[in-house]
Order: structure tokens, then C-alpha cells, then sequence
């Protein structure tokens, strides 16, 4: 489960400043934001792509973008990768400070216009808590740390998020999750019994972690605009301190 050394080379070959230099490491910033997107084998090329889209449409959203640049002295980091099987993740933007209008634009522009790296692998939902985990040790030391995870599946490769916490210091980073298609799970799938049924409730038991965090639910891909656009903005307002599991 170490695979730091790979992170930092996926990283450095995409080309882009990234968290471990000084400059962006010692600035000042008021959240660190990982978005990670699903390209496990249940989401159809159709899909991907209006997954892709969505999340680009949500950060191109005027409030979106106002809720962003509110304290200029304080920006918003933004790092995204994609992820599947247990050693399919991949990053899609490595980490930026989003300071202007231009740079969001251009940003969700290079988020729209991505293309995934696997399609055929399963769900390793721990396996990319694990990556998110390292990608945030290298990203800039902001007032708050949120990690956005979307999916349309539970964990079903490796090992699962329960795993993921025990082993990796979640103590100072918020997991909020976006649930896509709300399907019928049963309690082996890490439901309590008698709990709510769907995907939602499978997020809100199991993967979700921190005294703030929430579960966003858009109905089919479709719908995935406006939850990432209501997720965001709430994701922008809040304070998030330090906080234990």
C-alpha cells in the first residue's frame, strides 16, 4: 500500500506546478479540494462523458465561481484523478490554486475535454482513499482538507474503506461523497440492518468521514450538473478544523 513514488512521478510527468514546491506549498489558502471521479467498468463511455461534462459545467457556474474566488487572499486548491481498480488511478489535474476567473474557466475546460485511462476495471473505493490520501501529504497545508468521491457501485475490489482509515490518517480531512444512481444493496455490502437502502446510504455508512461531511445524490448521470454544482458551493462555505474519526 505504498505507492507514494509512483504518485509523485504520475504527477511530475503530467507537467504542472504541483503542491510539493515551495511557492504553492507556503501559500496561503483556505481549502485543498481532491476531486475523484469514477471510471470503474459500470460507467459506460455515455456516462463518463456526462460525468466529465458535469463537473465541468459545476465549476463553470457563476456562483460556483463567486463562492471560489471570495477571498482572494485565501484561493482554493483544486487536484482531481480518476480512479477504478486497485492500482487504476490517475490524475486528470494535478493540484492548482484557482486565483482568477481564467484559470477556473481553463481549468474545467481540461476536466471536460479529459479522457479516461481504463474502462474495464472494478470499484476499489479503498484503494483511491489510499491515493487520495498521498496526493493530499504533497498538496499545499490549506485551512481545511475535502476529499469529493462520486461512484455508481460499492467497493468491490480490495480492500474497502473501513481498511483505508484504519491504515491512513483521515483525522484532518472531510470525505464527502457523490452518490450516482441510487441502487438497492444489501447489509453485506457494509450496511447496518434495517438501514436506509441505496447507494446514498452505502456513502453516508461507509465512506463519507468527518463531523461535516455529506452524501450528494444525483440521479443518473445526467443529474450529475447540478449535484456537483450544490455539493461545491456548499463545500465552499463551510469551515472545516481539524477533527478526529
Amino acid at each position: 500500500m505504498r505507492r507514494a513514488a509512483a504518485l509523485r512521478a504520475c504527477i511530475a510527468a503530467a507537467g504542472m506546478a504541483v503542491a510539493t514546491g515551495p511557492a504553492m506549498a507556503q501559500e496561503a489558502c483556505r481549502l485543498a479540494l481532491v476531486l475523484a471521479m469514477d471510471i470503474s467498468s459500470s460507467v459506460d463511455p455515455l456516462e463518463d462523458a456526462l460525468q466529465r461534462g458535469g463537473l465541468a459545467q459545476a465549476l463553470r457556474d457563476p456562483d460556483v465561481i463567486d463562492a471560489i474566488l471570495s477571498q482572494p487572499d485565501r484561493p482554493v486548491a483544486l487536484a482531481m484523478f480518476e480512479w477504478s481498480g486497485r492500482v487504476q488511478q490517475d490524475m486528470v489535474l494535478p493540484w492548482i490554486m484557482l486565483r482568477d476567473e481564467a484559470t477556473i474557466l481553463a481549468t474545467a475546460e481540461r476536466i471536460a475535454t479529459s479522457r479516461r485511462s481504463y474502462a474495464e476495471f472494478s470499484t476499489a473505493i479503498g484503494h483511491a482513499l489510499e491515493y487520495a490520501h498521498e496526493l493530499f501529504r504533497q498538496g499545499p497545508a490549506c485551512d481545511a482538507r475535502v476529499l469529493d468521491i462520486s461512484g455508481d457501485g460499492v467497493n468491490n475490489d480490495g480492500f474497502g474503506p473501513d481498511v483505508a482509515y484504519a491504515t491512513f490518517d483521515y483525522s484532518a480531512i472531510t470525505v464527502n461523497a457523490l452518490a450516482i444512481e441510487v441502487r438497492e444493496l444489501a447489509t453485506d455490502h457494509g450496511l447496518t440492518e434495517g438501514a436506509e437502502a441505496g447507494l446514498a446510504a452505502y456513502f453516508r455508512e461507509v465512506v463519507i468521514r468527518g463531523p461535516a461531511a455529506f452524501v450528494e445524490v444525483a440521479e443518473g448521470f445526467e443529474d450529475v450538473q447540478r449535484a456537483m454544482r450544490r455539493k461545491l458551493l456548499r463545500e465552499l462555505e463551510i469551515r472545516i478544523g481539524h477533527h478526529r474519526p
